[in-house]
C-alpha cells in the first residue's frame, strides 16, 4: 500500500471501506499529537462520508503501536486534561459527546500497548497476528490508562483479567487476549490486514442504515442497559423496514441473488 511518509496517518479506500493506517513505523508508531489529531480527523472523515460504511485500522511496519509519545504528549496536559480531537474530529477511543456512527475493524502486529489496546476496545472487530504482544503499562509511567481501559476492559475480559494487566503492567501474548476476549481472531503474522479487510468488506456489504442500527443498540443496551436499548428496537425495526435497503433485502430473499444495498 502507498503512504505519505509526511502524514502520520493514512487514509485509503477500498470500495465501501475506509483504511486508516498508523504511520509512524520508525517511532514503533507511537503517538505524539500529530498522530492524535490526524486520527481524530480520519474518524470524523470516516463517520461523516456517505459513501464509507466501515473502518478498517492497521499500521504500517512492524508494529502496531508502542503507545503514546510521552516526550511529546506529556507537556501538553492542561489542567482540562489533554484535547486530542480538532475540529471536524472525533474520538476514536468513543470517550466524548460523539462517537463513530459507523463500524470500526481493527488489525493489529507486533507490539500494541496502552492506547492500542483501548482503540480495540472502541473498536468492534479485532483480528491480531500471533505474534502480537499486549500490555497496559501507564502504572509504570506514573499515571492511569485514560482511553478508556479502566472503563471497557472490565466489560471485556472480565475484572480479574484487566485488574492483572492495568495494575501490574504485565505484557500478554496473543492467544491470551484471545482466551480473554479481547480480540476475536488470532492469524498468522502478515496475514492479519488481509483478513481485516475480508472482515470489513463483508460488513460493508450488509444494509449499511441495518448495520448502524444494530451497532447503535448494542452500544444503548451497554452504556444504558438492557431495558433502554428493548424499548428502541420496536421502533428502529418499523424505521428500516420502510426503507429502501429492506426492499432490496426482500428482493433479493425472494430472487436467491446478491443485494446491492443503497443505503437509504
Amino acid at each position: 500500500m502507498t503512504k505519505d511518509s509526511e502524514s502520520r496517518i493514512t487514509i485509503e479506500r477500498d470500495g465501501h471501506v475506509m483504511l486508516i493506517g498508523f504511520n509512524r513505523p520508525e517511532k514503533r508508531n507511537a503517538a505524539d499529537i500529530r498522530l492524535l489529531h490526524e486520527l481524530a480527523l480520519a474518524y470524523g472523515e470516516l463517520d461523516r462520508d456517505p459513501d464509507i460504511r466501515v473502518g478498517l485500522v492497521f499500521a504500517h511496519g512492524d508494529h502496531f503501536t508502542g503507545g503514546l509519545d510521552l516526550a511529546d504528549v506529556a507537556p501538553r496536559i492542561g489542567p482540562d486534561g489533554l484535547d486530542i480531537v480538532p475540529e471536524g474530529g472525533i474520538d476514536p477511543w468513543g470517550l466524548g459527546p460523539d462517537r463513530v456512527s459507523k463500524p470500526v475493524v481493527i488489525a493489529v502486529q507486533g507490539v500494541c500497548l496502552t492506547l492500542g489496546i483501548e482503540l480495540i476496545l472502541a473498536s468492534d472487530i479485532a483480528v491480531a497476528a500471533e505474534s502480537t504482544t499486549f500490555a497496559q503499562i501507564e502504572v509504570a509511567r506514573g499515571i492511569l490508562p485514560f482511553g478508556g481501559a479502566t472503563i471497557r476492559l472490565p466489560q471485556a475480559v472480565g475484572w480479574g483479567n484487566a485488574m492483572k494487566w492495568i495494575l501490574t503492567g504485565d505484557s500478554f501474548d496473543a492467544q491470551e487476549a484471545h482466551r480473554a476476549g479481547l480480540v476475536h481472531e488470532v492469524v498468522a503474522d502478515g496475514t492479519q490486514l488481509g483478513r481485516g479487510l475480508e472482515l470489513a468488506r463483508r460488513v460493508a456489504a450488509q444494509a449499511p442504515l441495518a448495520v448502524q442500527a444494530s451497532l447503535a443498540n448494542a452500544r444503548l443496551a451497554v452504556t444504558q442497559g438492557p431495558d433502554a436499548a428493548a424499548a428502541r428496537l420496536q421502533p428502529e425495526l418499523v424505521r428500516l423496514a420502510a426503507s429502501e435497503d429492506a426492499r432490496i433485502g426482500m428482493e433479493s430473499f425472494l430472487s436467491r441473488t446478491p443485494a446491492n444495498f443503497v443505503g437509504r
